[in-house]
Protein backbone atom coordinates (compact mmCIF):
# COMPACT_ATOMS: atom_id res chain seq x y z
CA UNK A 1 0.00 0.00 0.00
CA UNK A 2 1.03 3.84 -0.94
CA UNK A 3 1.45 5.61 1.79
CA UNK A 4 0.61 9.46 1.42
CA UNK A 5 2.83 12.16 3.38
CA UNK A 6 0.08 14.83 4.96
CA UNK A 7 -1.17 16.71 7.20
CA UNK A 8 1.23 17.32 10.46
CA UNK A 9 4.37 15.37 8.00
CA UNK A 10 4.27 17.85 5.49
CA UNK A 11 4.79 20.62 7.68
CA UNK A 12 7.92 19.11 8.61
CA UNK A 13 9.43 19.83 4.89
CA UNK A 14 9.43 22.99 5.35
CA UNK A 15 7.09 24.24 2.82
CA UNK A 16 9.01 22.10 0.33
CA UNK A 17 6.02 19.19 0.48
CA UNK A 18 3.04 21.52 1.05
CA UNK A 19 3.49 23.20 -2.45
CA UNK A 20 3.49 19.58 -3.79
CA UNK A 21 0.48 18.04 -4.84
CA UNK A 22 1.33 14.50 -3.84
CA UNK A 23 4.14 13.55 -1.79
CA UNK A 24 4.95 9.26 -1.61
CA UNK A 25 6.63 7.04 0.60
CA UNK A 26 7.12 3.52 -1.24
CA UNK A 27 8.83 0.59 -1.01
CA UNK A 28 9.83 -2.81 -0.88
CA UNK A 29 11.66 -5.58 0.89
CA UNK A 30 12.59 -8.87 -0.10
CA UNK A 31 14.67 -11.23 1.78
CA UNK A 32 15.72 -14.49 0.69
CA UNK A 33 17.80 -17.63 1.31
CA UNK A 34 19.78 -18.42 -1.62
CA UNK A 35 21.86 -21.56 -2.13
CA UNK A 36 24.12 -21.98 -4.99
CA UNK A 37 26.43 -25.16 -5.61
CA UNK A 38 29.33 -25.46 -8.00
CA UNK A 39 32.24 -27.53 -8.96
CA UNK A 40 34.53 -25.75 -7.50
CA UNK A 41 32.42 -23.95 -4.29
CA UNK A 42 29.13 -23.62 -2.95
CA UNK A 43 27.40 -20.73 -1.10
CA UNK A 44 24.31 -20.64 1.79
CA UNK A 45 23.77 -17.31 2.64
CA UNK A 46 21.14 -14.74 3.61
CA UNK A 47 20.43 -12.37 0.59
CA UNK A 48 17.67 -9.65 -1.05
CA UNK A 49 15.94 -9.34 -4.35
CA UNK A 50 15.40 -13.03 -5.03
CA UNK A 51 11.49 -11.89 -6.65
CA UNK A 52 11.59 -8.47 -6.76
CA UNK A 53 14.44 -5.54 -5.90
CA UNK A 54 14.29 -4.27 -2.59
CA UNK A 55 13.98 -0.46 -2.21
CA UNK A 56 13.11 3.34 -0.81
CA UNK A 57 11.51 5.47 -2.30
CA UNK A 58 10.08 9.36 -2.57
CA UNK A 59 8.18 10.69 -5.47
CA UNK A 60 6.17 13.71 -5.95
CA UNK A 61 3.79 15.74 -8.14
CA UNK A 62 2.42 19.04 -8.44
CA UNK A 63 -0.38 19.64 -11.00
CA UNK A 64 0.96 23.69 -12.92
CA UNK A 65 -2.43 23.76 -14.79
CA UNK A 66 -3.16 23.68 -18.74
CA UNK A 67 -2.96 19.92 -18.75
CA UNK A 68 0.84 20.41 -17.26
CA UNK A 69 2.42 18.49 -14.17
CA UNK A 70 6.09 18.67 -12.53
CA UNK A 71 7.50 15.91 -10.37
CA UNK A 72 10.39 14.08 -9.20
CA UNK A 73 11.05 10.31 -8.72
CA UNK A 74 14.23 9.06 -5.96
CA UNK A 75 14.41 5.44 -5.60
CA UNK A 76 17.71 3.84 -3.38
CA UNK A 77 18.28 0.06 -3.93
CA UNK A 78 18.66 -1.44 -0.05
CA UNK A 79 20.39 -4.58 0.81
CA UNK A 80 18.04 -5.75 3.12
CA UNK A 81 19.64 -8.78 4.20
CA UNK A 82 23.00 -6.23 6.10
CA UNK A 83 21.10 -3.11 5.79
CA UNK A 84 23.68 -1.31 3.48
CA UNK A 85 22.74 0.69 0.47
CA UNK A 86 23.45 -0.59 -3.36
CA UNK A 87 26.20 1.44 -5.44
CA UNK A 88 25.77 3.43 -8.44
CA UNK A 89 28.14 4.86 -10.85
CA UNK A 90 27.90 8.69 -11.90
CA UNK A 91 29.51 8.91 -15.36
CA UNK A 92 28.73 5.77 -17.12
CA UNK A 93 32.19 4.78 -16.99
CA UNK A 94 34.18 2.13 -15.26
CA UNK A 95 36.20 4.98 -12.92
CA UNK A 96 32.55 6.28 -12.24
CA UNK A 97 32.44 4.20 -9.04
CA UNK A 98 30.97 0.86 -8.70
CA UNK A 99 28.10 -0.26 -10.98
CA UNK A 100 24.74 -0.84 -9.65
CA UNK A 101 24.66 -4.32 -8.05
CA UNK A 102 28.31 -5.32 -8.14
CA UNK A 103 30.41 -3.29 -6.57
CA UNK A 104 29.28 -3.50 -2.87
CA UNK A 105 27.10 -2.26 -0.42
CA UNK A 106 27.75 1.64 0.69
CA UNK A 107 26.05 4.16 2.39
CA UNK A 108 21.99 4.86 0.72
CA UNK A 109 21.84 6.29 -2.41
CA UNK A 110 19.15 7.04 -5.41
CA UNK A 111 20.97 4.60 -7.87
CA UNK A 112 17.98 2.53 -8.83
CA UNK A 113 16.35 6.32 -9.78
CA UNK A 114 16.98 9.91 -9.67
CA UNK A 115 14.93 12.10 -11.74
CA UNK A 116 13.06 15.23 -12.58
CA UNK A 117 10.11 14.97 -14.81
CA UNK A 118 7.74 17.81 -16.59
CA UNK A 119 4.42 16.73 -18.43
CA UNK A 120 1.61 17.17 -20.39
CA UNK A 121 -0.22 16.16 -23.62
CA UNK A 122 3.14 16.19 -25.37
CA UNK A 123 4.63 13.53 -23.74
CA UNK A 124 7.15 13.94 -21.04
CA UNK A 125 10.81 15.30 -20.68
CA UNK A 126 12.69 13.45 -17.73
CA UNK A 127 16.35 14.45 -16.11
CA UNK A 128 18.50 12.16 -14.24
CA UNK A 129 19.53 8.50 -13.40
CA UNK A 130 16.98 6.03 -15.07
CA UNK A 131 16.88 2.77 -16.44
CA UNK A 132 18.47 2.34 -19.78
CA UNK A 133 15.88 1.70 -23.02
CA UNK A 134 18.07 -1.32 -24.07
CA UNK A 135 17.03 -2.79 -20.40
CA UNK A 136 13.39 -2.59 -20.43
CA UNK A 137 12.62 -5.84 -22.91
CA UNK A 138 15.43 -7.73 -20.71
CA UNK A 139 12.94 -8.01 -17.22
CA UNK A 140 9.61 -6.89 -18.85
CA UNK A 141 9.69 -9.70 -21.14
CA UNK A 142 11.68 -11.97 -18.66
CA UNK A 143 9.21 -14.48 -16.86
CA UNK A 144 11.59 -13.63 -13.55
CA UNK A 145 11.36 -10.14 -13.74
CA UNK A 146 15.46 -10.16 -14.17
CA UNK A 147 15.75 -11.51 -10.21
CA UNK A 148 16.95 -13.89 -8.46
CA UNK A 149 18.65 -17.04 -9.81
CA UNK A 150 16.06 -17.73 -12.36
CA UNK A 151 16.96 -14.13 -14.51
CA UNK A 152 17.22 -14.72 -18.19
CA UNK A 153 21.38 -15.17 -19.12
CA UNK A 154 20.53 -12.34 -21.72
CA UNK A 155 20.98 -9.70 -18.66
CA UNK A 156 23.14 -12.12 -16.35
CA UNK A 157 25.55 -12.92 -19.31
CA UNK A 158 25.40 -9.27 -21.19
CA UNK A 159 28.74 -7.76 -22.20
CA UNK A 160 27.67 -4.18 -22.42
CA UNK A 161 28.80 -3.35 -19.24
CA UNK A 162 27.74 0.34 -17.26
CA UNK A 163 24.88 1.26 -19.46
CA UNK A 164 23.39 -2.31 -19.82
CA UNK A 165 20.75 -1.52 -16.75
CA UNK A 166 20.70 2.49 -16.31
CA UNK A 167 22.64 5.31 -17.33
CA UNK A 168 23.70 8.58 -15.54
CA UNK A 169 23.07 11.88 -16.80
CA UNK A 170 20.51 11.28 -18.94
CA UNK A 171 17.69 13.43 -20.84
CA UNK A 172 14.59 11.31 -22.02
CA UNK A 173 11.60 11.47 -23.99
CA UNK A 174 8.76 9.21 -23.59
CA UNK A 175 5.96 9.44 -26.02
CA UNK A 176 2.55 10.33 -24.56
CA UNK A 177 -0.42 7.88 -23.84
CA UNK A 178 -3.07 7.54 -26.21
CA UNK A 179 -1.52 6.51 -29.44
CA UNK A 180 -3.84 3.63 -30.14
CA UNK A 181 -1.56 1.14 -28.12
CA UNK A 182 2.12 2.54 -29.10
CA UNK A 183 4.76 3.91 -27.22
CA UNK A 184 8.31 4.78 -27.50
CA UNK A 185 10.85 6.53 -25.42
CA UNK A 186 14.13 8.19 -26.64
CA UNK A 187 17.29 8.50 -23.99
CA UNK A 188 20.65 10.51 -24.54
CA UNK A 189 23.39 10.50 -21.73
CA UNK A 190 26.35 11.74 -20.95
CA UNK A 191 29.86 11.05 -19.72
CA UNK A 192 30.39 14.20 -18.91
CA UNK A 193 34.33 14.45 -20.07
CA UNK A 194 36.36 17.00 -21.02
CA UNK A 195 36.76 18.12 -24.31
CA UNK A 196 40.35 17.05 -26.22
CA UNK A 197 41.60 13.81 -25.02
CA UNK A 198 40.28 10.58 -27.20
CA UNK A 199 37.85 9.16 -24.36
CA UNK A 200 35.89 12.67 -24.62
CA UNK A 201 32.79 11.09 -25.41
CA UNK A 202 33.58 8.03 -23.01
CA UNK A 203 30.09 7.07 -21.30
CA UNK A 204 27.75 9.19 -23.88
CA UNK A 205 24.94 7.28 -25.65
CA UNK A 206 21.67 7.46 -27.11
CA UNK A 207 18.96 4.50 -26.77
CA UNK A 208 15.29 4.22 -28.61
CA UNK A 209 12.63 1.84 -27.56
CA UNK A 210 9.60 1.63 -29.36
CA UNK A 211 6.53 -0.80 -29.04
CA UNK A 212 2.62 -1.33 -29.09
CA UNK A 213 0.62 -3.15 -26.55
CA UNK A 214 -3.00 -4.46 -25.72
CA UNK A 215 -4.73 -6.36 -23.78
CA UNK A 216 -3.44 -9.71 -24.87
CA UNK A 217 -0.32 -8.67 -26.81
CA UNK A 218 2.75 -6.28 -26.37
CA UNK A 219 5.95 -6.41 -28.71
CA UNK A 220 8.92 -3.90 -28.07
CA UNK A 221 12.26 -3.12 -29.94
CA UNK A 222 15.39 -1.41 -28.87
CA UNK A 223 18.20 -0.17 -30.42
CA UNK A 224 21.20 1.60 -28.67
CA UNK A 225 24.92 2.82 -28.75
CA UNK A 226 27.25 4.33 -26.40
CA UNK A 227 30.43 5.39 -27.13
CA UNK A 228 34.21 4.00 -26.04
CA UNK A 229 37.55 4.77 -27.51
CA UNK A 230 38.43 1.50 -26.39
CA UNK A 231 35.36 0.19 -28.80
CA UNK A 232 31.82 1.65 -28.68
CA UNK A 233 28.81 -0.89 -26.68
CA UNK A 234 25.93 -1.74 -28.77
CA UNK A 235 22.63 -3.11 -27.25
CA UNK A 236 20.22 -4.25 -28.99
CA UNK A 237 16.81 -6.29 -28.37
CA UNK A 238 13.06 -7.21 -29.10
CA UNK A 239 10.77 -8.90 -27.15
CA UNK A 240 7.31 -9.60 -26.74
CA UNK A 241 4.18 -11.60 -24.93
CA UNK A 242 0.88 -12.71 -25.43
CA UNK A 243 -1.48 -13.69 -22.85
CA UNK A 244 -4.53 -16.48 -23.06
CA UNK A 245 -6.32 -18.23 -20.84
CA UNK A 246 -4.31 -20.51 -19.18
CA UNK A 247 -1.51 -17.19 -18.38
CA UNK A 248 1.28 -15.32 -19.83
CA UNK A 249 4.10 -16.89 -22.47
CA UNK A 250 6.94 -14.36 -23.22
CA UNK A 251 10.21 -14.15 -25.16
CA UNK A 252 13.39 -12.09 -26.22
CA UNK A 253 16.27 -11.74 -28.35
CA UNK A 254 19.13 -9.80 -28.06
CA UNK A 255 22.71 -9.11 -29.92
CA UNK A 256 25.19 -7.15 -28.40
CA UNK A 257 28.71 -5.80 -28.92
CA UNK A 258 31.57 -4.05 -26.93
CA UNK A 259 34.06 -3.14 -29.29
CA UNK A 260 35.36 -6.33 -31.35
CA UNK A 261 33.35 -8.83 -28.96
CA UNK A 262 30.01 -9.90 -29.82
CA UNK A 263 27.02 -11.85 -28.16
CA UNK A 264 24.08 -13.07 -28.60
CA UNK A 265 21.07 -14.42 -26.52
CA UNK A 266 17.36 -15.70 -26.18
CA UNK A 267 15.16 -16.44 -23.81
CA UNK A 268 11.35 -18.09 -23.57
CA UNK A 269 9.37 -18.42 -20.76
CA UNK A 270 5.79 -17.85 -18.95
CA UNK A 271 3.83 -17.08 -16.16
CA UNK A 272 0.83 -19.27 -15.33
CA UNK A 273 -1.79 -18.32 -12.77
CA UNK A 274 -2.46 -21.36 -9.94
CA UNK A 275 -5.00 -20.15 -7.57
CA UNK A 276 -3.49 -17.51 -5.16
CA UNK A 277 -0.05 -17.63 -6.65
CA UNK A 278 1.84 -18.36 -9.90
CA UNK A 279 3.97 -20.46 -11.64
CA UNK A 280 6.88 -19.01 -13.23
CA UNK A 281 9.28 -21.13 -16.13
CA UNK A 282 11.64 -20.15 -18.37
CA UNK A 283 15.08 -21.43 -20.89
CA UNK A 284 17.51 -18.79 -21.51
CA UNK A 285 21.20 -18.57 -23.41
CA UNK A 286 23.62 -16.34 -24.12
CA UNK A 287 26.46 -17.10 -26.15
CA UNK A 288 29.89 -14.73 -26.84
CA UNK A 289 32.51 -14.31 -30.04
CA UNK A 290 35.13 -15.10 -27.89
CA UNK A 291 37.71 -17.57 -28.21
CA UNK A 292 35.94 -21.02 -28.01
CA UNK A 293 32.53 -19.31 -28.11
CA UNK A 294 31.77 -19.68 -24.59
CA UNK A 295 27.96 -19.57 -23.79
CA UNK A 296 25.78 -20.48 -21.06
CA UNK A 297 21.98 -22.14 -21.15
CA UNK A 298 20.13 -21.60 -17.83
CA UNK A 299 16.48 -23.43 -17.22
CA UNK A 300 14.84 -22.03 -14.52
CA UNK A 301 11.21 -22.96 -12.50
CA UNK A 302 9.97 -20.72 -10.05
CA UNK A 303 6.68 -20.05 -8.10
CA UNK A 304 5.10 -17.02 -5.92
CA UNK A 305 2.49 -17.60 -3.75
CA UNK A 306 0.62 -14.02 -2.55
CA UNK A 307 -0.47 -14.13 1.14
CA UNK A 308 -1.83 -10.35 0.35
CA UNK A 309 -1.64 -7.63 -2.12
CA UNK A 310 1.30 -6.57 -0.41
CA UNK A 311 3.24 -9.76 0.79
CA UNK A 312 3.99 -12.68 -0.92
CA UNK A 313 6.54 -16.37 -0.25
CA UNK A 314 8.34 -17.92 -3.55
CA UNK A 315 10.50 -20.37 -4.35
CA UNK A 316 12.97 -20.49 -6.96
CA UNK A 317 15.43 -23.21 -8.60
CA UNK A 318 17.26 -23.23 -11.43
CA UNK A 319 20.49 -25.19 -13.21
CA UNK A 320 22.72 -23.56 -15.92
CA UNK A 321 25.17 -25.37 -17.80
CA UNK A 322 28.30 -24.11 -19.60
CA UNK A 323 30.45 -24.86 -22.84
CA UNK A 324 32.87 -23.16 -24.76
CA UNK A 325 35.12 -22.35 -21.49
CA UNK A 326 32.16 -20.81 -19.83
CA UNK A 327 32.55 -20.90 -16.02
CA UNK A 328 29.42 -19.00 -15.05
CA UNK A 329 27.71 -19.94 -11.73
CA UNK A 330 24.47 -19.41 -9.50
CA UNK A 331 23.90 -18.00 -6.26
CA UNK A 332 27.65 -16.93 -5.57
CA UNK A 333 29.00 -20.71 -5.69
CA UNK A 334 31.67 -21.17 -8.83
CA UNK A 335 32.38 -23.38 -11.14
CA UNK A 336 34.77 -24.63 -13.56
CA UNK A 337 34.80 -24.10 -17.31
CA UNK A 338 32.27 -26.33 -18.98
CA UNK A 339 30.65 -27.50 -15.75
CA UNK A 340 27.49 -26.60 -14.46
CA UNK A 341 26.05 -24.61 -11.11
CA UNK A 342 22.84 -25.03 -9.63
CA UNK A 343 20.89 -22.20 -7.31
CA UNK A 344 17.69 -21.74 -4.82
CA UNK A 345 16.11 -19.22 -3.53
CA UNK A 346 13.67 -19.03 -0.96
CA UNK A 347 12.43 -15.90 0.15
CA UNK A 348 9.50 -13.33 1.26
CA UNK A 349 8.42 -9.91 -0.23
CA UNK A 350 6.97 -7.24 1.45
CA UNK A 351 5.54 -3.72 -0.42
CA UNK A 352 4.71 -0.76 1.21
Amino acid sequence: MKKYIAGSAALLLAGTAAAQSSLTLFGLVDANLSMGRGSLSKVTQLANSGYQSSRLGFRGMEALGGGLSASFWLEAGVNNDNGSGQATNTNNQGNGGAVAGIGGGQGLLFNRRSTLSVAGNFGEIRLGRDYTPQFWNLTVFDAFGSNGVGASQTLRSVITGVTSVRASNSLAYFLPAGLGGFYGTVQHYLGENASGPATADDGKGTGVRAGFSNDVFQVAVTVSRTNYAAGDVRQDNVGGHYQFAMGRVMAQYSKDRNGALTGKGWQVGGLFPVGAGEIRAAYSMYKTSAAGSPGSRKVALGYVHNLSKRSAVYATAARLRNSGGASQALGGSTTAANTSSTGFDFGLRHSF
